[in-house]
């Protein structure tokens, strides 16, 4: 067979890198958009940061009255507003605009300055009469304790730990001196532990103490079963004083080092847009730091005339990729705004009255809608996070699958979700709603769905079953 050229047609979608850059960015946090400018800027001598004027977002006005379908949204001709970070940490979730709390510095700064739960007791450790052994193996105690108050390790594994090891009796015996620091049960191992320390810490003529002490010790997981009558009955006790104990074990701390323990999370949610009402009108607007805050470095732009042809096509080379990023970080800013401005239409009840009221929604419909394809949506919306008057919230939240219910109003599972909650936090805490009642509830509410349904987001949420919901009064 004779080797031979053929020539075809046909047609091939390339990606370019511009392409691939635009779709990087687009799905990019605000964290790692950050990031990826300081890295552009320190590797592109053509970049640099904008020092100049704030950059400003320019909000746009959603029209959320009348029909929605096919509404366009008013452009405001107003002078534009500038959401800077100083501005997003002041503004209060309830307020729905600018104002300040009061508080002084910023969120992070209050939090960098709040005393932990380890912090607390060190402090009380190195303040006690113990030996340095005692107090080493108290510190190794301490470090195990988790931020809700309990120690979670095995206490030979933490005199294991101990250099040189110590013997495990040791380490109980520091333990005790340990729950009575201040959170009192501290370090317990269980929620009978750390009432019984709790208990033991009261005066002896206290009320109902010593049959306090007993439920706690034997009796706590059977209490909400039995009952204040199930348990006067098992101990042998006056019903009036098994009322009086557990009224006792109420008034004390489960969890008692959460709240001391409970911190920040490790990272912020940096809100991406920002929703609010004036006027009457709901406005969406990008946040300050998804605006380009770069620019082209001028004077080395002009030395692109000025150089020798190596160094000016080197120039140029990195000139054409500082225009790219500029264009496709705006490209970026735009498409998130218009997402937004299309989420802030469609669910305007989800904004202004929660997760019951949030309808059915998905990607292909906004994609539609915009023109878009889903996976630009979808990366448009991944892991962006909208401040709004009811808290900040990721964009996600605003999509929800359909719960059919045979009409042309469907509900979403997320609001199936918040009605169940609401019932149940509703309930008889000595008569919980079984499934089949929550199904027969919602179902009378217009929302039928079946009582596997209705389990199946119960689990979902981490709410127990009505026989593990069962509680005395």
């Amino acid at each position: 067979m004779k080797p031979r050229l053929q020539a075809t047609l046909g047609q091939q979608l390339v990606m370019t890198p511009q392409l691939r850059q635009a779709i990087r960015l687009l799905q990019l946090s605000s964290i790692e958009l950050d990031a990826e400018l300081s890295e552009a800027v320190e590797s592109n001598p053509l970049l640099e940061w904008d020092e100049g004027g704030d950059v400003i977002a320019t909000p746009d006005v959603a029209n959320t009255d009348g029909d929605r379908d096919g509404a366009e949204s008013e452009i405001d001709a107003s002078p534009v507003e500038t959401w800077s970070d100083a501005e997003l940490d002041s503004w209060t979730d309830g307020g729905g605009g600018h104002g300040s709390d009061g508080d002084s510095g910023s969120l992070a700064e209050q939090v960098a300055d709040r005393e932990t739960l380890h912090d607390h007791l060190l402090w009380q450790l190195h303040l006690s009469s113990q030996s340095p052994r005692d107090r080493q193996i108290g510190a190794a105690i301490i470090d195990a304790i988790s931020d809700d108050g309990y120690l979670r390790e095995p206490l030979d594994t933490i005199a294991a730990a101990i250099e040189p090891p110590v013997p495990v009796e040791d380490v109980l015996t520091v333990l005790h001196v340990v729950q009575h620091f201040d959170p009192i049960g501290v370090g317990a191992r269980s929620v009978s532990e750390a009432l019984c320390v709790q208990l033991a810490a009261l005066d002896a003529d206290t009320p109902g103490r010593a049959i306090a002490m007993r439920i706690a010790d034997g009796f706590l997981e059977r209490l909400p079963r039995l009952g204040v009558d199930g348990i006067a009955q098992e101990l042998g006790e006056a019903v009036d004083d098994v009322s009086c104990a557990v009224a006792l074990l109420l008034s004390m701390d489960p969890r008692p080092g959460a709240q001391l323990g409970e911190v920040a999370p490790e990272s912020y949610v940096t809100p991406d847009v920002v929703i609010w009402r004036q006027h009457g009108a709901w406005r969406v607007a990008l946040a300050e730091h998804n605006r380009p805050r770069l620019r082209i470095n001028r004077s080395y732009e002009a030395l692109i005339t000025r150089t020798s042809s190596s160094d000016a096509a080197y120039l140029r080379g990195q000139l054409q990729e500082a225009r790219w990023l500029l264009r496709n970080v705006e490209a970026r800013g735009e498409t998130l705004l218009r997402v937004a401005r299309c989420l802030v239409q469609r669910q305007t009840a989800f904004i202004e009255a929660g997760d019951e009221a949030l309808r059915p929604l998905t990607l292909r419909e906004v994609a539609a809608e915009l023109g878009l394809h889903e996976s630009t949506v979808s990366r448009a919306i991944a892991r962006k996070y909208a401040r709004t008057p009811r808290g900040t919230v990721p964009l996600r939240a605003f999509f929800a699958s359909s719960v059919g219910n045979g009409t042309a109003e469907e509900t979403s599972s997320a609001a199936v979700q918040a009605m169940i909650r609401q019932l149940i936090s509703a309930e008889n805490p000595r008569k919980p709603l079984s499934d089949a009642r929550l199904a027969e509830s919602l179902q009378s509410a217009g929302v039928p769905v079946a009582r596997r349904t209705v389990a199946k987001y119960r689990e979902a949420m981490s709410i127990p079953s009505s026989q593990d919901r069962v509680r005395i009064s």
